[in-house]
């Protein structure tokens, strides 16, 4: 218990003594999630990709789910946005946002 009072009251004198105008105040550091995001240039194309550039072009994705997305296409017609993924039975929120900077409609 004595070591919790005095740690914030050693950052607050040790501020004092180097001169410092705002106490240094110890913070925890939060886990900062490292998003890759792929050039235009090399991200996938929903409306042209076949299922196994489906396959290695994104994360969590399947054979069987790389299958739905082409079939769903071919059904429905090209998507008009990243986002017409989540109609595809088996694509969730989650799915779509790990690869949302990895993929195009162009």
């Amino acid at each position: 218990m004595l070591r919790n009072l005095f740690s914030p009251l050693f950052f607050v004198l040790c501020s004092l003594c180097l001169g410092v105008s705002q106490p240094v105040v110890a913070a925890k550091a939060e886990p900062v999630a490292a998003v890759a995001t792929a050039p235009a240039s090399d991200r996938l194309n929903i409306n042209s990709a076949d299922a196994a550039a489906f396959q290695h072009g994104m994360v969590g994705i399947g054979e069987a789910k790389a299958r739905a997305i082409v079939q769903y296409r071919e059904e429905n017609g090209p998507f008009s946005s990243v986002d017409d993924l989540l109609e595809v039975k088996g694509i969730g929120v989650k799915t779509l946002e790990k690869n949302r900077d990895r993929l195009s409609i162009e």
